[in-house]
């Protein structure tokens, strides 16, 4: 097995992956951790968290049989794309670095698959299905296990060598290939970089992220309305945030990504949230196609980028701009362009 084990990690930088290890299915440890972080609620409205029972930390009842586990590791960040420079220009909105090319979760599962298909030439006939955010999976802990990284203050995985702006996915199979040594003791020291910069304080504490607060979980996961008293902490961020990375000391040694599929498309890089806004649901279906930020529909979107424009300095354009969506069927639309348009006319009579 410890050939094949080289073969797969060879297959996996062939198929461009940067990292490749094995874990085994004990994930008791992380098991305690997550149900706890479940019964407090901080799951917020991602019932999906829960419903599967004991199966996201139990691989052998997801997928009856596995032994082991291959965590495959695959960078995405782009080439400079400025984002201190976004983040405080207020009339561009901000979207996490992760989605500015193409959806990952296709590629990833396609090469994933690959790799499957090349290890059964040299194995035989196997068992394994391959994951990439498609199940209820611990992808973080089961990565750290395999060596990929420790578990930062942030909640997110930190590589040693090249930070933390990496895809994960996995391979659950019934070969019994030998485990890595898991990389479990965190190297974040005595840094608070990431609790510090937190836009909305979701990081409560090291190592405990409170989704409810999160501009990621707001902007992306949550379909209702933001709470009122987190939108002018949120900026002009209208798809994830990226802060606790962006001030991590350990990003230092991150490369630019190869993958041109995720160099960034239709200048969301630095888009303008008043063009941004005046899309219809037609233009945002077709410049968000193979997009990550297609899955949020046309009414998110509008609700992020009313917040980001009510956060922006009081401007005759961002309030006509505001006053042409009062009437969009969304409720949630309506409701969050209000709020915005009052801010800026609230600015506009404190400067007079």
């Amino acid at each position: 097995m410890h050939s094949i084990k080289d073969k797969i990690r060879q297959w996996g930088r062939e198929l461009g992956f940067q990292q490749i290890g094995i874990a085994d299915t004990d994930l008791a440890h992380y098991e305690q951790r997550f149900l706890q972080w479940l019964a407090q609620g901080m799951h917020g409205k991602m019932d999906y968290m829960e419903k599967h029972g004991s199966k996201r930390a139990r691989p052998g009842e997801l997928i009856p049989g596995t032994l082991r586990i291959i965590s495959a590791r695959l960078d995405y960040l782009p080439p400079d794309t400025h984002c201190m420079q976004v983040l405080r220009d207020t009339q561009k909105g901000y979207i996490s670095r992760y989605a500015l090319g193409r959806d990952y979760h296709r590629l990833m599962r396609k090469r994933l698959d690959h790799l499957a298909e090349k290890i059964s030439l040299l194995a035989g006939e196997f068992g394994y299905r391959a994951f990439c955010d498609s199940a209820p999976v611990l992808e973080k802990p089961i990565a750290e296990k395999a060596g990929l990284g420790w578990i930062g203050k942030h909640t997110n995985l930190i590589h040693p060598k090249t930070g933390s702006w990496f895809f994960l996915g996995e391979i659950y199979t019934d070969l019994p290939l030998p485990i890595d040594e898991p990389m479990t003791k965190s190297h974040c020291g005595s840094c608070t970089a990431c609790l510090d910069v937190c836009p909305t304080q979701a990081i409560i504490g090291p190592y405990q992220l409170d989704a409810r607060r999160c501009i990621s979980y707001l902007t992306i996961e949550l379909r209702d309305a933001i709470p009122a008293e987190l939108r002018p902490l949120i900026g002009n961020r209208i798809y994830g945030c990226d802060d606790c990375q962006l001030v991590c000391p350990w990003n230092k040694f991150a490369k630019p990504t190869q993958e041109q599929d995720f160099h960034p498309r239709h200048d969301f890089s630095s888009p303008d949230l008043i063009e941004l806004f005046a899309w219809t649901e037609e233009i945002f279906l077709k410049k968000t196609e193979g997009s990550a930020i297609r899955r949020i529909g046309h009414a998110c979107w509008l609700r992020n980028i009313a917040v980001a424009l009510g956060n922006a300095p009081r401007s005759e354009a961002v309030i006509h701009s505001l006053r042409s969506r009062l009437q969009h069927p969304s409720a949630m639309v309506r409701e969050h362009t209000t709020w915005a348009l009052e801010r800026q006319l609230t600015a506009a009579k404190e400067r007079t």
